[in-house]
């Protein structure tokens, strides 16, 4: 397998014993300018968790010729959640205004006095 940006593997305690338990990793860099053992190296990527989505930026030490290919259950991501908000269908009780999105104030001007004052 060839590491470049992007691959995803797994790392399972036969690339390193500090893996009881294998993750999910996406390679960002392999170490080229850190000395190591013949067979080891160092790697630089993401943690990324069941959902597809990154958990964590981890450096890992690891023996490349061990790391797995993840199959293709875990390899495929899940739905990506929505950031929009999404209006209530039902009126809003009486009494009760519903707060619209805040805007930016355009308007405002960064006040320079205190800025400009002679502190010397």
């Amino acid at each position: 397998m060839a590491l470049r940006a992007g691959v995803l593997v797994q790392v399972t305690r036969k690339a390193s014993p500090q893996f009881v338990r294998p993750i999910l990793f996406r390679l960002i860099r392999v170490r080229t300018e850190w000395i190591t053992y013949d067979g080891w190296a160092w790697l630089d990527g993401y943690q990324i968790d069941a959902k597809g989505d990154a958990v964590a930026r981890r450096s890992i030490y690891v023996q490349p010729a061990e790391l797995q290919l993840p199959s293709p259950a875990q390899s495929r991501p899940g739905p990506v959640p929505t950031s929009r908000i999404v209006p209530s269908p039902r009126p809003a009780p009486p009494g009760v205004r519903r707060s619209r999105p805040r805007q930016p104030n355009r308007d405002t001007s960064i006040d320079r006095s205190l800025s400009d004052r002679d502190t010397g």
